[in-house]
């Protein structure tokens, strides 16, 4: 991808498009019915986001995705970070 690309996403986000892509990397392959595999994910989520969640939130996303099967992608949990209360 194009440079410029990933610096006009960072500048705009403020979110660094090198721990983006490593988390995408340690997604591939990853079972994500496995509570703990969904739980860390989540963190990392939200550390990169610099969105902090509490335990209720958490609990919410790996139960829509480990539990009932919801597919794990940045728009799932980045619509749950948004939607906190």
């Amino acid at each position: 991808m194009d440079n410029n690309f990933f610096k006009n996403l960072e500048k705009k986000t403020g979110v660094n498009m090198k721990d983006i892509l490593e988390l995408a990397n340690s997604l591939q392959g990853a079972n994500f019915q496995d509570e703990k595999t969904v739980r860390n994910v989540i963190k990392r989520v939200s550390k990169i986001a610099n969105k902090p969640i509490n335990s209720e939130l958490e609990n919410k996303i790996v139960d829509s995705i480990a539990k009932d099967g919801k597919q794990l992608d940045f728009n799932t949990i980045s619509n749950m970070l948004n939607n906190k209360k």
